[in-house]
């Protein structure tokens, strides 16, 4: 960042023109306030930790992320240091002085931001007057048996009242940006406004509260959205004074924000206001020296899943594993918004196709979703042991045989292959062959569930009879716990299973923004989403043909249930139809997208956001010319020329597709000439230079 330059002369790295030639640009700060700072709780933790260096890198050290102090996630996370702001050193000793445990220091991830954390503990003592005070000003009252929310209002408190030592120190100068994330984040910004502190604030939803609850009651959400009397359902979900403080937060903002188009018309209906600027999520892209590492990768940890295959379905591996393609779904256990409801039907479907058309090959589907278990299923374990068993078994007679082979070589001989393994041998493996032997199904869950007979995804499993039967083409294993490399079943992080799939599968109903396809994206793997996520949408205004490039978009807003599970099932069967060389190119593909979702070109809507903030809130020192946000034309990935012009023939429909055809096709794709193609369509990050002294942006000077 370019310190000690004035704002008349040029910009922070794309502020609005400041007219005030004594505000030096080190007096600006930006502080992020969320309860996931440090604090993984959802997928607003990702976007922090993620954005965090692209952040830093414009603010350096003026950039400052204040969350809850929690012992357990400091430990690990946490870096303790002395404020080097002598202004942020004096607001927190304030705060000490007066009983309340503030803590600072870097938290130790890509950038290593700067961190200010309140400990809640120490200032619950003040609750019953913080809530007092907030009823003052907002009249919304805080029921005293909802942790979540007074923890929030203990949170919000301190955040204002730091803010507000902080502004004392500045005489008024539009010094502080304040960026607030999510409902529990939104009482400091409440409290601030109400106190009216010389503060810029802008307030990012990533997903409505009420909206949320009303999809996992399985009601037709987005069809509705303008008939639901609002109030009323949240009342009836208990959660009336939680959606006050975050329409609230809302309309109090000088900027409001969500996630994707799909929230933005969502809170437009449940919170009663548009947001003034979409900003898309990202991720930290790290390229690969080599063209080709991140096949490399695949191949490796796919063997990795292979192994556990072998042990999960001895006594029943009676399909080829080179022909076999792995699929999943992870996230958080949200049956139907999630989409595991219809992707579980459309596994039903796929395997009577699979079945009638006689096809070779297998599908394995893991369900990544944690829910209460309590031990690990026998069987399972049983499976692995039996595994390991019979690799010692042959490796030790493997290592006898090499040695008569050795032997025999050495004097010149050809060994007679029918003497070479002796009745030991023999005896050996016919042991090892007998442990084989099993009796009962492969399960269709790793752990033992403590509710099975009542979990939604079994009871589908019982209803559809995908009980891994031999005949079955589509088998189903359930992992009811996050992945871990420590695990004795399947010892891979997230990330490494991902990499070993062949498909990530995400037919969500309720999906504000979707970082699991988009982490299927960076790392090389297709995916299929919904044009009711956030990142579906946006793929398809930045994509031409998004199947081309490994990105499959179920239509769940404008098709019934039925068409849309029938269009999920087509998209899987077309991908069981692709071989080996098609999957090839179409990952090589899918991982060139994955410049559209770095945070290099995204940071562009939070940057963007920032400046309306300043201009609102200090109009007389900030000057930006009223726009839409900055349009991404150019930004946009035209349809491979390797790919047939129907969209339809982007997948196969029918097992009748011939080997001319591919070779057709293969001839026609020069990996070289398209990935040039597509890096012209990627253009130089957003970016505002200097400006002349009383010159104002126009939008199209937004346009990257």
């Amino acid at each position: 960042m370019p310190l000690g330059r004035s704002l008349s002369m040029t910009s922070l790295n794309g502020l609005p023109q400041c007219e005030d030639e004594d505000l030096p640009v080190e007096d600006l700060l930006l502080f992020e306030i969320s309860w996931e700072v440090t604090n993984k709780v959802g997928g607003i933790y990702t976007v922090i930790q993620t954005k965090a260096k692209t952040t830093a890198d414009e603010w350096g050290e003026n950039y400052f992320l204040i969350g809850p102090y929690f012992e357990q996630n400091v430990k690990t996370q946490v870096e303790f240091s002395e404020p080097p702001n002598p202004a942020v050193k004096k607001a927190m000793d304030t705060m000490k002085s007066q009983g309340c445990q503030v803590f600072f220091g870097r938290w130790l991830i890509e950038g290593s931001p700067y961190v200010l954390l309140f400990d809640i503990g120490s200032a619950a003592w003040n609750l019953d007057k913080w809530k007092g005070e907030f009823w003052e000003v907002s009249n919304i009252g805080i029921p005293f048996h909802d942790r979540e929310a007074n923890d929030a209002v203990i949170f919000g408190s301190l955040t204002a009242w730091f803010l507000k030592e902080l502004s004392c120190q500045f005489d008024d100068k539009p010094n502080i940006i304040a960026h607030f994330h999510e409902w529990q984040a939104g009482v400091g910004l409440i409290l601030s406004r109400s106190q009216k502190l010389p503060v810029a604030t802008i307030f990012t939803t990533h997903a409505t509260l009420l909206g949320r609850y009303l999809c996992a009651a399985s009601i037709d959400f987005y069809n509705n959205l303008d008939q639901f009397d609002i109030d009323k359902e949240a009342g009836e979900r208990q959660i009336y004074h939680r959606y006050c403080m975050e329409r609230a937060s809302v309309h109090c903002a000088h900027v409001f924000t969500t996630v994707s188009q799909i929230t933005a018309t969502e809170a437009e209906h449940m919170l009663k206001k548009s947001p003034d600027v979409v900003t898309p999520n990202g991720l930290n892209i790290k390229k690969f020296s080599a063209m080709h590492e991140f096949q490399n990768l695949h191949s490796m940890y796919k063997a990795r899943i292979q192994e556990f295959i072998r042990g999960h379905f001895y006594g029943h591996l009676d399909f080829d594993l080179d022909k076999t393609l792995f699929f999943f779904i992870a996230g958080r256990y949200e049956f139907s918004n999630k989409g595991a409801d219809m992707f579980l039907e459309a596994l039903s479907r796929l395997n009577f196709l699979l079945r009638v058309h006689k096809t070779d090959v297998t599908v394995i589907v893991f369900f990544i979703m944690p829910a209460k278990t309590n031990n690990f299923n026998v069987e399972t374990l049983k499976g692995q042991a039996v595994r390991k068993q019979l690799w010692d078994t042959a490796q030790s007679v493997k290592e006898k045989f090499g040695r008569k082979l050795y032997n025999a070589l050495l004097k010149g001989e050809i060994p007679d292959l029918n003497k070479i393994l002796d009745r030991d041998d023999i005896s050996i493996m016919k042991r090892a062959i007998f442990t084989t032997q099993r009796h009962t199904l492969p399960p269709v869950t790793t752990h033992n569930m403590i509710d099975d007979s009542n979990d939604p995804i079994l009871n589908t499993i019982r209803r559809i009879g995908l009980f891994n039967n031999r005949t079955d083409r589509v088998k189903v294993i359930l992992h009811p716990e996050f992945l871990s490399s420590t695990s004795p079943l399947l010892p891979l992080d997230y990330e490494e299973f991902v990499r070993g799939c062949h498909l990530g599968v995400f037919p969500s109903y309720y999906e504000p923004w979707g970082y699991t396809p988009a982490e299927c994206t960076v790392m090389g793997i297709p995916s299929v989403t919904t044009n009711l996520s956030g990142f579906g949408c946006f793929m398809q205004e930045h994509v031409a043909d998004p199947a081309a490039y490994g990105i499959y978009i179920v239509d769940r807003r404008f098709r019934s249930p039925d068409e849309s599970c029938n269009q999920l099932t087509q998209f899987l069967y077309g991908f069981c139809q692709q071989n080996r060389r098609q999957r090839i190119i179409q990952r090589n593909r899918t991982e060139r997208l994955s410049d559209l979702l770095d945070w290099k070109y995204l940071g562009r809507y939070y940057m963007h956001a920032r400046h309306l903030a300043l201009s609102r809130t200090f109009p007389v020192k900030f000057e930006m010319e009223p726009s839409a946000p900055p349009k991404t034309e150019g930004f946009r990935y035209p349809r491979p020329s390797s790919v047939p012009p129907s969209p339809s023939a982007s997948q196969h429909s029918s097992p009748h597709h011939s080997e001319a055809e591919d070779e057709d096709e293969d001839e026609r794709y020069d990996e070289d000439e398209e990935a040039e193609r597509d890096r012209q369509n990627i253009k130089s990050p957003f970016s505002i230079g200097a400006l002349p002294q009383g010159k104002k942006k126009q939008h199209g000077e937004y346009r990257n």
